[in-house]
């Protein structure tokens, strides 16, 4: 019996016999004689390029479809990137694809197992809808690098910018350390001098990562560490001093510090760039204690800086004596230097005679 099909220009006729693909029927008028029923027709549109069938694995390993579409066979590692009519339409895994060949078709094979994905157009294929699904994509900010880890093992330390790594083809691990400087506050430490008295210290260190893969595979992170080696140097710089000494040298106790947690530092992966110490605290009764002896300090110091001035005033006054002694004509300019304020204040008035000046004064007064 014979049967005839029109295929239209977006349509191709799969044509099935007995199960298997056995032609593919392109726009046009057909006729076929299928006298016992074995023949099967499905028409497919090729107004999308990709060719979505539930059996597309049957049909491209026919052969049939290499005439009108351009086959993928993908193996476990390899992926394909597909261009068309000149616009990215996305990537393909493991698995058989057709895409017909009515549109401008590109197909670039990367291989997978390389994990990381480079590409001149990285932004525009992470940019499809279904990137997530086939990348993990990290962001690397300025200031910061990644540690990345394969299965366990190093790889690389990558810097600012935008990464891809393939799915499902190893086990990833990418740690983000920041290269900035950061301060460490270590507040509230109490420790007891070397004369048994009890403070409160607070002091800060400002470090830098300076080795990253140290940093994350030496500890669990680099500043609890750093806290704990700076708390120890505190306790021990500090538990060897005396009050007096401790107070009348921070910038000392500061440099002990830096000095003491530079090799643990170092085992750590970061380099401290700066210790000192903001506060020391004593407590209520040692405060009162220093208030009164600086108070006692500060009189001592008051009364003797009183007699230094009263003995010097003394000593001025002798050489005076001494010099109006020695020149009479000074003596008496003297005299009059002292009557002419004398007689301002009391509005006197001063008669001069044989008998000198001295003499007046004295009856006058």
């Amino acid at each position: 019996m014979f049967y005839r099909t029109k295929i239209k220009p977006y349509e191709r006729g799969l044509v099935f016999r007995d199960g298997e693909l056995t032609d593919v029927l392109r726009p046009g008028v057909h006729w076929y004689l299928d006298p016992l029923s074995r023949l099967k027709l499905q028409i497919v549109s090729t107004k999308d390029a990709w060719l979505e069938h539930p059996d597309i694995e049957f049909l491209v390993k026919s052969g049939k479809l290499a005439g009108e579409a351009v086959v993928l066979v993908l193996n476990d590692y390899e992926r394909a990137l597909v261009w068309i009519d000149g616009r990215f339409s996305g990537v393909v895994g493991p698995g058989h694809f057709a895409i017909w060949k009515e549109f401008e078709i590109r197909i670039e094979m990367v291989d997978a197992r390389a994990m990381q994905f480079v590409h001149a157009e990285l932004a525009t294929i992470l940019g499809r809808p279904k990137a997530a699904a086939r990348f993990d994509v990290l962001h690397v900010e300025p200031g910061h690098v990644a540690v990345w880890f394969r299965d366990g093992a190093y790889q690389a330390t990558l810097g600012p910018g935008t990464y891809a790594f393939w799915k499902g083809v190893g086990k990833l691990k990418l740690v983000d350390v920041d290269l900035k400087e950061q301060e460490l506050d270590i507040s509230g430490q109490e420790i007891m001098t070397a004369d048994k008295v009890t403070l409160r210290l607070n002091a800060l260190v400002a470090y830098r990562v300076t080795d990253p893969l140290r940093s994350v595979t030496e500890v669990d992170g680099p500043a609890r560490a750093l806290y704990v080696a700076a708390q120890l140097a505190l306790r021990e710089a500090v538990g060897t001093k005396d009050l007096d000494t401790l107070l009348a040298s921070k910038e000392s106790l500061a440099a002990e510090l830096s000095e003491a947690v530079k090799p643990r530092a170092a085992e750590l992966g970061v380099t401290v760039v700066s210790a000192g110490v903001r506060d020391v605290i004593l407590p209520g009764d040692m405060k009162e204690l220093m208030n009164k002896v600086t108070e006692a300090k500060k009189a001592a110091e008051a009364s003797l800086i009183t007699r230094r001035e009263e003995t010097a005033a003394m000593r001025m006054q002798a050489n005076t004596a001494k010099i109006l002694e020695s020149s009479p004509t000074l003596m008496k300019l003297k005299e009059l230097e002292v009557l002419e304020k004398v007689a301002g204040k009391a509005n006197l008035t001063v008669l001069l005679g044989e008998e000198g000046l001295a003499s007046k004064v004295v009856k006058l007064v």
